[in-house]
């Protein structure tokens, strides 16, 4: 089984990118990644003061998917995905919602074991996510740490597995790059780090050839989610839900009236997070209402 190595990383998505590996849609594969910190903070005597922010937000790739091609979705399943023995997070003045009242830096390692993570003598169930996937974008730059419609650090705790995200394919070959795992992170991600994780991801991706859609959906036992990422919050809320009934009309066959009312009697707006450049939310509409064989037309 191909696996590859952590070493094989990304700080910047852009439209050319030389891929690290190539993979046909339906084989099984495995990702290396380090932690958001690239492996910089080995005790809570380092501080996010003291690391290189030049190596921040690696993402493993990328990663050409034969056959992808502009206009198809690329369909991403996360099967599993093992973590290190122990994750890191931290506080910095002026991150995170309440960064004016953070006096100085601190860190926190946080030991997981037998799937808890251990803190402030809370044992906190694991819920394995990854925070940067994504694919090359059409056009323009976008650092690792920014999500936008070619995913990116979208922060989105339902990605992970169990879950399939379908990410719009703009380049040849995709070009999948992942990073930033979590052991566990809240929705907001307040503090601006949940539990950061090196980890092992095995995946199978596979191709909606001919259709896709503006911004990444996700597939869960819950339901269709629509992950939208704008300037701010109110700008990011506004175009989920634009997003939303526009999925609800097309894979439906809905008036743009029904498919707005629908949305307000059946979806829930959620945050994602809050402390990236750009701020994300998603739309969920709950399991039976819409499929993706609805949603994208073959």
């Amino acid at each position: 089984m191909l696996k590859v190595s952590a070493k094989d990383a990304i700080y910047i998505f852009e439209p050319e990118m030389s891929p690290a590996a190539s993979v046909k849609p339906g084989e099984v594969f495995k990702v290396e990644t380090s932690d958001c910190f690239c492996g910089q903070i080995k005790s809570e005597g380092t501080l996010c003061s003291e690391i290189d922010f030049d190596r921040i937000n690696p993402a493993t790739g990328p990663i050409t998917i034969e056959e992808a091609e502009p206009g198809d979705t690329l369909a991403v399943e996360i099967i599993r995905m093992d973590l290190a023995d122990h994750g890191v997070a931290v506080t910095v003045p002026g991150e995170g919602l309440l960064g004016d009242s953070v006096e100085r830096p601190s860190t926190k390692i946080i030991p997981i074991r037998d799937g808890k993570c251990l803190f402030a003598g809370l044992s906190l169930p694991v819920k394995p996510m990854i925070g940067v996937i994504g694919v090359a974008p059409e056009e323009g730059a976008f650092p690792t740490g920014t999500p936008w419609s070619h995913g990116g650090n979208m922060d989105t705790k339902d990605i992970g597995p169990g879950a399939t995200l379908y990410l719009p394919v703009r380049r040849p070959g995709a070009l999948l790059a992942m990073g930033d795992c979590h052991a566990v992170m809240g929705d907001g991600e307040v503090c601006c780090s949940g539990c950061e994780v090196a980890a092992t991801i095995t995946l199978r991706t596979s191709l909606i050839k001919g259709s896709s859609r503006k911004w990444p959906i996700l597939e869960t036992s819950e339901g269709l989610s629509v992950i939208v990422s704008g300037e701010n919050l109110d700008s990011a809320l506004s175009e989920a839900t634009s997003e939303a009934v526009d999925m609800l009309k097309a894979g439906l066959g809905l008036s743009w009236e029904d498919a707005y009312v629908l949305s307000s009697l059946a979806m829930d707006l959620r945050i994602s997070q809050l402390v990236d450049p750009k701020k994300t939310v998603r739309g969920v509409i709950p399991k039976g209402i819409l499929t993706t064989s609805k949603l994208f037309k073959r």
